[in-house]
């Protein structure tokens, strides 16, 4: 994929909100307890602000790993156990089916134990807890919290962006949330990070390349999950020319134009929506990188 493509159209993607927003959430922080930092199970890298850890700083954290429905489970678990090195706590969660969602206050508590701890030691019992929830654009913000809250408590859209401002929403009697608009870097640091968030449905689509997104998928999934490519495209083989294999794939569909050549957009397009969907399987796009 064209980075520097992918780099001029998404800069334009990024109105003063995205940068305001990065401001109220450091003046903000320190009004809440914890930290949810919310990034899609497939994609724990890409799905996260390169500035993250410079705004939370030392406030306790718990990191949301949403979607986890569409993701290698295996490879989750070990996410979590990366997380786990580095004494950060870490769930698995999707906010749409509500998997693991009764977990998020009790695991954010084991997060909070030293702060409720010193709150006993100074005659305070509460253990209510005040969150700001960060994630980027399109990780499942606006869900989760409805989830949370069993009702409509703000906005939920699949284009990326929809929240605009911060808001306090009561929870219950355990949990405050302050939602913020989600926050992303105007540019990528790599190709593949586009690419990764691209394929996990992030970018909007009206930005990018299909063929070469397809392209980049096709060869990720011939890669890592080439059983479940066969298996969804009933295929003996996958042939080494990606844009052969695309041709086989359309052939496979049907999707054929006059004179039997294959529609090749009305391919991308569905081994992308199949990617997004898990209809070809539960995969994951990153692996954890360890120090040796």
């Amino acid at each position: 994929m064209d980075n520097d493509k992918i780099q001029s159209k998404v800069i334009n993607w990024f109105p003063g909100h995205m940068a305001k927003a990065k401001r109220e959430i450091s003046e903000k922080i320190k009004l809440v307890d914890i930290v949810f930092e919310l990034k899609d199970a497939r994609i724990p890298y890409a799905s996260t602000n390169p500035l993250i850890d410079e705004i939370i700083g030392n406030k306790p954290r718990l990191v949301l790993l949403n979607k986890s429905d569409l993701a290698d489970k295996i490879v989750t678990k070990d996410w979590i156990n990366y997380y786990k090195e580095k004494n950060i706590l870490a769930l698995d969660i999707d906010s749409i089916s509500g998997f693991n969602i009764k977990n998020i206050i009790p695991y954010a508590k084991r997060a909070l134990k030293d702060v409720f701890e010193k709150r006993k030691q100074k005659g305070i019992k509460n253990e209510s807890i005040k969150a700001m929830i960060l994630g980027i654009p399109n990780v499942g913000k606006s869900t989760l919290i409805n989830k949370l809250a069993k009702r409509h408590a703000t906005s939920v859209g699949d284009r990326p962006g929809v929240t605009k401002t911060e808001s306090w929403i009561k929870i219950d009697d355990n949990l405050t949330l302050l939602d913020t608009p989600g926050v992303l870097w105007p540019k990528f640091e790599d190709e593949m990070v586009g690419i990764k968030l691209a394929m996990s449905g992030s970018i909007k689509d009206e930005i990018l390349d299909l063929n070469n997104l397809a392209i980049e998928s096709l060869k990720y999934m011939k890669e890592n999950y080439p059983n479940l490519l066969k298996s969804r495209y009933n295929l003996d083989i996958l042939d080494d020319d990606l844009y052969i294999l695309l041709d086989e794939i359309g052939k496979k569909r049907g999707y054929l134009m006059s004179g039997g050549i294959v529609d090749r957009s009305r391919t991308e397009r569905a081994i992308i929506n199949e990617l997004r969907s898990k209809k070809i399987g539960e995969m994951s796009y990153e692996k954890p990188k360890r120090e040796n």
